[in-house]
């Protein structure tokens, strides 16, 4: 379901492209290419068009340092042509595997220890508010490989604080129909409660999208992308609004008791490539596309239209023609009767993708997303690691989230969707 145009029918998963590694054997220096964003002109990035077959593979340049170069041909035996064998059949080497993981990129290692140092404080009445150091869960559902990993940074491991970071995957619902539910959360930096605020976050959103599954599979299936966009709107906001009522019963700050959101949708029709992220909150939205990094993290929806009374700047004068009391510019005191307006909430994210086999879709916090963004030197090595076509075990996944970068150590949530 793109963002234009949605498709006429279901897409057919299409073959499998070469690997972008096994079309070259020259690697290209650290550093390049930069992440590309996506804008509005340059293909390719969300596809506005269903997927359809790759072209043929042409000729293009290395997208790690760490590609290992390709291995030289054997020598054919005395009674065959270089060519071919003796008995007419083709021999194919075998692929080479993908680059070793790395403890750090860059230039220096971090500061912190690349191990857990010290637990959080317990309290023996509530143990069940203990969060551990790493969660690792992992499916494959229809045409997707799920690999889902959240880790607490290397700061809060040192200094003993709990993982602010909240991850949860679910599925709703039996065979093709079923719909698999990746949300992420993470709590206030400074709020004494911010990894029960995200788990929260995460568990209510959860309750919400179980309750509506049947009907946003449906809608998922059938390319309404305008239906999915107000619904899921309207089920994050009361997700979100639980947390606001959950700090005044605290006698908290609406600020105390908040968190970001970040959602994944993914439909376990093998025939359905749509891809459906929605959420709250800032972040990471990526795409590897033939070995490339694409930055799709949606764009803050801007106010568009003619100014409306009580909406914007006001017009001159009414549709009937009364002309409105004008605007001297002398500052009204607040009113110690009116309550203070409530701070700006944070602008709701939307975005819709059909996927291309091959691609590998990354959906994570800011915690992961501004290393990726800010260290080439990562994305050149994930680039290298994840473009295999097939998706790595949930060990070596969990390997190349903890790929650390000095300067960067706050908790990694991380959800990566491998397409067959």
């Amino acid at each position: 379901m793109p963002e234009d145009t949605p498709p006429s029918a279901p897409t057919t998963p299409c073959t499998r492209p070469h690997h972008p590694r096994h079309r070259h054997a020259a690697a290209r220096p650290l550093g390049a290419p930069a992440l590309r964003p996506h804008t509005p002109g340059h293909a390719p990035t969300l596809p506005n068009e269903p997927p359809s077959a790759p072209s043929a593979p042409t000729a293009a340049p290395a997208y790690g340092s760490w590609t290992p170069a390709a291995p030289a041909p054997a020598d054919p035996p005395a009674d065959e042509s270089p060519g071919g064998t003796g008995a007419g059949e083709s021999r194919l080497e075998p692929l080479p595997p993908p680059p070793a993981s790395r403890a750090y990129v860059g230039s220096r290692p971090p500061t912190y220890d690349p191990e857990p140092t010290a637990l959080p404080a317990a309290d023996p009445d509530a143990l069940d508010a203990l969060v551990p150091d790493t969660v690792l869960d992992g499916a494959r559902y229809g045409a997707c490989t799920l690999r889902a990993a959240s880790v607490r940074g290397d700061s809060a491991r040192y200094r003993g604080e709990p993982r602010r970071d909240a991850l949860l995957t679910a599925r709703f619902g039996t065979g093709e129909r079923a719909l698999v539910l990746v949300a992420l959360a993470t709590g206030v930096r400074t709020a004494p409660g911010a990894h029960r605020a995200a788990a929260d976050a995460c568990r209510w959103i959860g309750a919400a999208v179980g309750r509506s599954h049947e009907r946003l599979a449906d809608d998922i299936r059938a390319a309404r992308r305008g239906d999915l966009k107000s619904g899921l709107h309207r089920l994050t906001d009361r997700s979100l609004g639980r947390l606001r009522a959950d700090a005044a019963e605290q006698g908290l700050a609406p600020d105390d008791y908040a968190a970001t959101l970040r959602c994944l949708l993914l439909s376990a029709d093998p025939e359905c490539r749509t891809r459906v992220f929605f959420g709250v909150g800032p972040g990471g939205l990526f795409r590897l596309r033939d070995g490339e990094w694409q930055d799709i993290e949606p764009e803050v929806a801007e106010i568009k239209g003619e100014p409306v009374l009580g909406f914007g700047s006001p017009p001159h004068e009414t549709p009937d023609g009364d002309r409105l009391t004008m605007d001297l510019n002398i500052p009204t005191p607040p009113s110690p009767y009116e309550p203070a307006p409530a701070p700006p909430r944070e602008p709701f994210r939307f975005r819709t993708s059909v996927a291309r086999p091959g691609d590998v879709l990354l959906m994570c916090g800011t915690g992961f997303a501004e290393p990726l963004r800010g260290e080439p030197g990562l994305r050149d090595h994930l680039a290298d690691r994840w473009s295999d076509p097939e998706p790595p075990g949930l060990t070596a996944y969990l390997a190349d989230t903890q790929v650390r970068v000095k300067g960067y150590a706050d908790d990694r949530t991380v959800v990566a969707v491998w397409e067959a």
